[in-house]
């Protein structure tokens, strides 16, 4: 059998129960006739399509009840017209029960003789695959070619039955034709490639668009075939597919000369713009074009049928028979003016505080007209989800940046070694910053380019993707824009260079783990390494979260305070407290009184631990924090409190109300915290973020960026005072690794205390 020519197909989705979990059970009638216009539709483009099923996790190998039942399985589906099949015995444990330890050698004897038998009993179909429990050279024991599992499985299986092999690896960067030609010679037959090269349910946050590579063409002497394991989202695998059909035309063509043999880059550059075209085109998921997908201002995606043989060589469908519905989401143009409710909010990210400006609440979060990718936003697409051991050009470079940004931030601390570093090596540090800004900004063009882009159905596999890189980059931004004059370098008494910086020694995925490691290894792909050079990167609470349910091409930033922000600043927590209090307070006589309480000691005295939060209409959030609170009451006592005093007397003429004079009692009595809490948690914060943010985790992101700054200068904690009955904010707290540790007694008036350990 040669499985050569982009023929075929093979359906073993993990999520259909009936292939693995259930695999003893028949399909229903509804689920046959799913499963048989599958089967019809993949023969009807030429395809040859594979039934697998995988028994290897419970079936008793000596039981004549469990053999009746997989004959009967595998029969139903060649009454409905397969005609091949594959057995899969991958990731099983290789313990026998007592029956089969009794009727069995080994663990392979009992698997080929079921395969045996069941490849009998189908009549010996020309596409008979097994899958092994040692399916990868780092799985043989002691070897590939001293395996007592491979050598039986080489000498007693059926010759017309084709073994799958991954590789070196489960997900092997590069197949060689001596390794290959190792198998073989154990195998007694060529293996079939089952390729992991573009698989991604091992990891949420990755996925890959990069090109098919490591591959020599010259390997199809030594193979049955290859089956390239897909992206589980279709549209992720345009350029993996598109690139293999360029190795395959390679393959066939093996007789040319060395300039002319498949080129990487040539093929890439073929996909890319193949893809291009396909992605100036209005497709909703599910891949339909309807006439009213053209029109601007469309109010809903209706659900609509996939065609599930849309899938295409060797890919492994990831959605069960039992369901071919795909459901549109509300993108965030078909959003009304102001839909979200408490509910949305709720269902996504629960938001920090109220509202202010109905006419900012009445625009912010909503889109701009749909429009294609363009060229450069696409292959910059490509380089940040390249391949699994590999990182694009712009992936890598980022990554570099970050790295030397990290180690060489001494060079531009507020004391210390900062003084002391040259004019050059400040300048260097400095362009280097601003390319890794620009790179920042250009993912977040690209986050907005995808949300508008014409192409629906890219949009929704690959938003997530895309939404996470953005959320990271904005926090490491963020923290590059702080680093520079407000790190504090070795001397400070908060803590030692090496205490505080312990994280500049870490190295990105590849270099930490060589490039011989499964990718698995590698968490998060280019997010999850960017997150871990960060120095709240372990905490995977601050960066893992879903992403919301209205997506938004709304532009953020997160930035350190200027002084100038310090009177919209005001105004905004000014307007977030008369509708969370429904009065305006001593703001009636003193404008800045709500500012000053809440922001004005913070922005005064520690203002390099205050970060603000804008979008393309200004202003929409902040986050301050304090160092060391002990040291910040001493100066507040002694500067910041005195000229309060002074400017709201606590008999402030025209003040009437309870309530007028008890806020302004604030600035008149002494703020202190008991030792035991400020002994575990020295540093505190206060966040203040509008509601009307339709991507609910800005406000994350934005908490995430101010305990990274103070984590970077030596924080071992963090703590927060929240009213009780603000229910969100509590929250939202609790998810990001907040606790209650101090309520009542100790500090009646702000009521509860949370922390968080840095």
């Amino acid at each position: 059998m040669q499985m050569w020519g982009l023929n075929t197909y093979l359906y073993g989705p993990k999520d259909d129960l009936k292939h693995r979990l259930l695999w003893r059970e028949v399909y229903s009638a509804e689920e046959e006739a799913q499963l048989k216009a599958l089967v019809c539709a993949a023969e009807s483009r030429g395809l040859t399509f594979v039934y697998a099923l995988s028994p290897g996790q419970d079936i008793v190998f000596s039981s004549s009840c469990d053999l009746t039942l997989l004959k009967r399985k595998l029969r139903q589906v060649s009454d409905l017209g397969c005609q091949a099949f594959a057995l899969l015995f991958d990731d099983i444990d290789h313990s026998m029960c007592q029956s089969d330890t009794e009727a069995f050698s080994s663990f392979a004897h009992a698997q080929v003789t079921v395969a045996n038998e069941i490849f009998r009993f189908l009549g010996e179909p020309p596409v008979f695959l097994f899958c092994p429990t040692e399916y990868c050279s780092s799985l043989c024991t002691p070897c590939v070619s001293k395996s007592p599992y491979m050598l039986t499985i080489g000498e007693d299986l059926l010759p017309g039955i084709s073994v799958i092999w991954t590789g070196n690896k489960v997900i092997s960067r590069e197949l060689s034709a001596e390794s290959l030609a190792e198998v073989q010679a154990v195998l007694q037959r060529p293996p079939l490639i089952w390729d992991n090269l573009h698989a991604n349910d091992y990891d949420s946050r990755r996925v890959f668009l990069g090109p098919f590579k490591g591959r020599p063409p010259g390997l199809r002497a030594h193979l049955r075939g290859l089956l390239l394991n897909p992206n589980c989202e279709f549209e992720a695998n345009f350029i993996p597919l598109h690139t293999l059909g360029s190795w395959y035309k390679e393959v066939k063509e093996e007789g040319k000369g060395d300039e002319e043999a498949y080129s990487v880059e040539r093929a890439l550059s073929a996909a890319l713009q193949d893809w291009m075209k396909e992605l100036s085109l209005p497709l909703q998921p599910g891949r339909q074009v309807r006439p009213t997908d053209l029109k601007p201002s469309t109010l809903s995606v209706k659900s609509k049928s996939s065609d599930s043989s849309d899938n295409q060589h060797g890919a492994q469908p990831k959605c069960p028979i039992t369901s071919s519905q795909s459901t549109g989401a509300l993108a965030s143009d078909e959003i009304p003016a102001d839909p979200v409710t408490s509910q949305d909010l709720k269902a996504g990210e629960n938001q920090v505080s109220k509202s202010s400006s109905h006419e900012k609440s009445s625009r912010r979060g909503l889109c701009s007209g749909r429009a294609p990718l363009s060229e450069a936003q696409v292959r910059l697409l490509v380089g940040l989800y390249y391949l699994p051991h590999e990182h694009g050009p712009p992936a890598r470079n980022l990554l570099q940046d970050l790295t030397w940004l990290k180690a060489n931030c001494h060079c531009v601390s507020v004391n210390g070694s900062g003084k002391k570093a040259s004019p050059q090596k400040v300048e260097d540090w400095r362009a280097r910053a601003g390319r890794f800004l620009a790179v920042c900004d250009d993912v977040a063009l690209l986050h907005s380019a995808v949300v508008n882009s014409i192409n629906r159905a890219v949009l929704y596999d690959l938003y997530p993707y895309i939404w996470d890189l953005r959320n990271t980059l904005l926090v490491a931004k963020a923290f590059i824009c702080w680093l520079e004059g407000r790190i504090l370098s070795e001397g400070s008494p908060l803590g030692s260079w090496k205490n505080c910086f312990h994280w500049c020694g870490a190295s990105s995925g590849a270099e930490l783990h060589g490039v011989e490691a499964e990718p698995w290894v590698f968490k998060g792909g280019l997010s999850g390494e960017v997150q871990m050079l960060l120095p709240v990167g372990t905490s995977s609470e601050l960066f893992s979260h879903p992403p919301p349910l209205f997506p938004t091409s709304r532009l953020y930033n997160i930035r350190p305070f200027q002084q100038k922000d310090k009177v919209e600043l005001y105004r905004m927590v000014c307007q977030l407290h008369q509708r969370g209090k429904g009065s305006q307070d001593a703001a009636i006589s003193h404008p800045d009184f709500i500012g000053d309480r809440c922001l004005g000691a913070s922005l005064a005295l520690c203002p390099e631990y205050s970060l603000v939060l804008e979008d393309e209409l200004g202003v929409c959030g902040c986050a301050v924090g304090i160092l060391d609170v002990r040291s910040f009451a001493k100066r507040c006592q002694a500067t910041w409190l005195p000229a309060m005093r002074d400017k709201y007397p606590s008999r402030l003429h025209g003040a009437n109300g309870h309530a007028t004079k008890e806020a302004l009692l604030f600035f008149h009595e002494e703020q202190d915290y008991p030792d035991s809490l400020l002994y575990h948690f020295p540093s505190q914060l206060r966040l203040e973020a509008l509601p009307e943010l339709v991507d609910c985790s800005i406000s994350r992101s934005l908490l995430t960026a101010l305990l990274t700054a103070l984590k970077a200068n030596g924080s071992q904690g963090v703590f927060c005072e929240v009213q009780p009955t603000d229910g969100l904010r509590m929250e939202f707290l609790t998810k990001l690794g907040f606790l209650e540790i101090l309520r009542g007694e100790a500090r009646p008036r702000e009521g509860v205390v949370l922390g968080r350990l840095l």
